[in-house]
């Protein structure tokens, strides 16, 4: 698990050197409206689900603002069809 820090559209993790290892971002695009469009994972933490815990974490912050999700980001777009009940 990362240790994740959010902000209002941005959600990262640094590793203990302080070197970002894993970022989502999801500006509003619209009133309501969060379009995830980056998602990044460092190659050393790949294949360990740093960019599903990414989206979970930004898809709770959405919805606890109220707003509905888009994404244009192609891990997003992909990951939100694998999990419709996300």
């Amino acid at each position: 698990m990362l240790e994740l820090t959010r902000e209002t559209t941005r959600i990262y993790a640094l590793n203990e050197k302080g070197k970002l290892v894993a970022e989502i971002t999801f500006p509003m695009t619209a009133p309501g409206i969060y379009t995830i469009d980056h998602t990044f994972v460092d190659p050393s933490l790949r294949g360990q689900g740093a960019a599903g815990q990414l989206i979970q974490a930004a898809l709770e912050q959405i919805n606890a603002n109220g707003g509905q999700v888009e994404a244009t980001c192609s891990y997003a777009v992909s990951w939100l069809e694998k999990h419709p009940q996300a």
